[in-house]
Parts: structure tokens; C-alpha cells; sequence
């Protein structure tokens, strides 16, 4: 009797996996060693390292410091993988399977708003408000490296984790654009419309170099930039567009036509470079280097926080705690209720492999915010203050999600 071997898509989701564990690990020491400098007599020079200013000398772009072009520049990319991972996951993924999905999406939908609501109750006022979405983000390089830390686990418990946390990036991806960009200007959208006529032209052509797909990428950025959504979203939106079939436009088409015996010009097509549909391609190019690279680099630009600096005054004070609790309580709350609910009223399924401790397990792992929270957090607040206070309770608050994780985690292991 032969084994059964598992699929192509599963094995892409745990390589992804495999992946994100590692560079938790990367991404841990680099938040280290960002703290290390901010407490340390080299705490002037790190400052003064960001603070660099940097133009590209491109029109309609300003100068920006270092932080800048991390935050709101390669970040871009790192929504562009985002962005790649939902586009494959609604085509051909396990949020394209309603049955499948639907447990893990309104898990995540509980453990946005009960978050939210935690940290409303703590923070009242409209400059503390600005916060609320900061602990309702997963970080999943972070939580899938805590999960290596457990043990063996079923393998159900790692992929409902990977969709739980796709299902909150989107989440997040709607926060951000819906309340955290600025007054919109429209006239600059037809930077934006330009950036995405010139992407949808060159897949019409059947363009499959990545490479080509730069220039309307930045036009797009640059027209995010300066009408009021942030630019990262650029990223979100590219992959979005990215085909996720090996053939498209005129290559397509013609296929199509011979297909259906219906004449088409006598023109020779090459067939595609690849098998591979340019979702999978662009995602597995990028991954190792948004892994590896830009979310570390990411981790050092913005967590060095200076502990002495925190204030404990009535905002700071307020903030910190808000963001504590929801990542800490408000996260595993929100996503338990919220699969017994679905899970109570038969709209989804638990997997026949997984107790509720794993959902336990689950929703305390997502309690570990970091890169998404942080990057929530630059955009909520103006004030100094503020923004040390919410950077420092990420750090606390996923700190103490991790801990509490894999000590549950030790204790629910079972044989994967």
C-alpha cells in the first residue's frame, strides 16, 4: 500500500513555514541588537545614523531620512509579498476553499475586534484613541518561530496559523488604508491610476519579466505617496495584480483562440519562459529577501527604544496598557470566542486532528505583534512619547505572548 504524498501546495505552505521560523530568529536578534544600541552609550550614534538624509534626486520625491526609506520604501516590498501570498491564497489556497477557511477568517475577525475594544476601554482619549489597532496585528515570522520552540505539533495547528495570519495582514491592510492615511488628495490619484494602466498594459503584452514591472510600480508609489494613502499599500496592490496562471495576455489569448478553432493571425508565440504562474515566482524570489533582509532591517530601524525615555505618565501610561492587553488577553479571547462561535452555530469545523487547547495555543501566538504592530504604531502617533510607550508595549506585550505560548504549547504537544 502506498503513502499517500502530501501536495504540491502543502508543501509550498511549509517551506513558507520553514522560512518564516528561521528568520523569527533573525528578526528577534535584530529587535536585540536595536535595543542594545538605544540603551547603550552607542544610543547618539544609532539616532544619528537614521536620521540621515537620503534623495534619489526623482521628481515630485522630497528627501527623506533613513527610517524613511525603510518604513515607507522597502516596506513596500514587504506588502508586495503580502500582497502575493493573499492573490495565491484566494486563488488556489486555503482561503479559496470555504470550508477550510472559514474557521481561521473568523477567528481572525475576533482577534481584531476584541483587541480594539480591550484597548479602547484603557485608552479614551482622541490622542491616545489613535492606537486602538495596534495590538489587533500578528507577526508571523515571530509566531511561527515561537511555534518551532513547542515541539511537534499537529501540522493543522502550523497551517491554520498561516491562514489565520493572512486573514489578519488583510485585516490590517484595510485598518491601515481606511484610518491611518492622510486627508486624501485626489488629483494625485492619477499618478496612481497611471502606475496601475501601465501594469495592467504590460500583462495585457504578456510581459514576464519582473524587472519590467519597476517602472509602473514606482509611478504607483509615488502617487500613493503624495495622495495620502500610504505607500506600502503600493505593494498590497501590485500583488493583488500579479497573474497567477503560467499564461497570460497575448500569449494567452492566442492559446485560447486555438483552442476554440477560431482563426488567429498566423504570429509564432513562444511559450512561457516558466510553468510557474508569476504569483509563486515573484513570492519565491522575494520571500528570502523580505525574511532575511528587510523585515530585520526593519526590526533595528524602529525597536531600539530608549527604556529610560519611556514615560509612565496618564498617555503613555494608558497607551502601553492597552496595547499589553490586547495582545496578551485580547488576542487568545477574541480568536477562541469567536472559533466557538463558528464552530457552536456549525458555520465551520475544528480540524478532526486539533482539541481547543491548540485554539488556545493559536490565539496566544497571535498575540505576538511585532513588525505589524509597530509599523501600525509609526503611523498612530505624532508624539514622542506615545510612540515609545506603544513601541516598548509591543516589545512587552509580545514578549510576554511568546512566553506564555510556548509554555502552552509544551503542554498541549502532541505528534504531529
Amino acid at each position: 500500500m502506498s503513502t499517500p504524498q502530501p501536495s504540491h501546495r502543502r508543501l509550498s505552505a511549509l517551506r513558507f513555514l520553514g522560512v518564516e521560523a528561521l528568520s523569527g530568529i533573525v528578526l528577534l536578534a535584530a529587535a536585540a541588537l536595536a535595543l542594545a544600541c538605544a540603551n547603550s552609550p552607542l544610543a547618539g550614534a544609532y539616532e544619528a545614523w537614521w536620521r540621515q538624509r537620503l534623495s534619489l534626486g526623482v521628481p515630485l520625491l522630497a528627501a527623506g531620512d533613513l527610517r524613511f526609506w525603510v518604513n515607507d520604501g522597502l516596506m513596500s516590498i514587504f506588502f508586495l509579498l503580502v500582497g502575493l501570498e493573499i492573490r495565491r491564497e484566494l486563488h488556489d489556497g486555503t482561503l479559496s476553499n470555504r470550508r477550510i477557511a472559514t474557521l481561521p477568517i473568523i477567528a481572525a475577525a475576533g482577534g481584531v475586534v476584541v483587541p480594539a475594544l480591550l484597548y479602547m476601554l484603557v485608552a479614551r482619549g482622541p490622542a491616545v484613541g489613535r492606537g486602538w489597532a495596534i495590538p489587533t496585528a500578528t507577526d508571523i515570522a515571530f509566531a511561527v518561530g515561537v511555534l518551532s520552540l513547542v515541539g511537534r505539533v499537529p501540522v493543522a495547528l502550523r497551517m491554520l496559523l498561516l491562514t489565520l495570519a493572512i486573514a489578519d495582514d488583510i485585516a490590517a491592510i484595510l485598518i491601515i488604508a481606511l484610518f491611518y492615511s492622510g486627508g486624501l488628495a485626489i488629483a494625485q490619484f492619477l499618478l496612481v491610476a497611471a502606475g496601475i494602466a501601465l501594469v495592467l498594459l504590460l500583462q495585457a503584452i504578456g510581459v514576464r519579466s519582473a524587472l519590467a514591472y519597476a517602472l509602473p510600480g514606482a509611478v504607483l508609489w509615488l502617487g500613493m505617496l503624495h495622495s495620502g494613502v500610504h505607500p506600502a499599500l503600493t505593494g498590497v496592490v501590485l500583488g493583488l495584480l500579479t497573474p497567477v496562471t503560467a499564461e497570460f495576455g497575448l500569449s494567452a489569448r492566442h492559446r485560447a483562440r486555438k483552442g476554440r478553432n477560431t482563426p488567429v493571425a498566423n504570429v509564432a508565440l513562444p511559450p512561457p519562459t516558466s510553468s510557474e504562474a508569476p504569483v509563486a515566482r515573484v513570492e519565491a524570489m522575494l520571500h528570502p529577501y523580505v525574511a532575511f533582509g528587510i523585515m530585520p532591517l526593519f526590526a533595528f530601524a524602529n525597536a531600539g527604544v530608549r527604556l529610560e525615555g519611556v514615560e509612565f505618565s496618564a498617555g503613555p501610561r494608558e497607551v502601553s496598557t492597552g496595547i499589553v492587553l490586547g495582545l496578551v488577553l485580547g488576542k487568545p479571547t477574541g480568536i477562541v470566542l469567536a472559533a466557538l462561535a463558528a464552530v457552536r452555530f456549525k458555520v465551520a469545523e475544528l480540524p478532526p486532528s486539533l482539541r481547543w487547547s491548540h485554539l488556545m495555543l493559536l490565539g496566544v501566538l497571535a498575540g505576538i505583534g511585532f513588525t505589524m504592530s509597530i509599523f501600525i504604531a509609526n503611523l498612530a502617533f505624532d508624539d514622542p512619547a506615545l510612540l515609545a510607550a506603544a513601541k516598548f508595549a509591543v516589545l512587552a506585550g509580545s514578549a510576554i505572548a511568546a512566553t506564555l505560548a510556548v509554555t502552552l504549547g509544551r503542554l498541549s504537544a502532541s505528534p504531529a
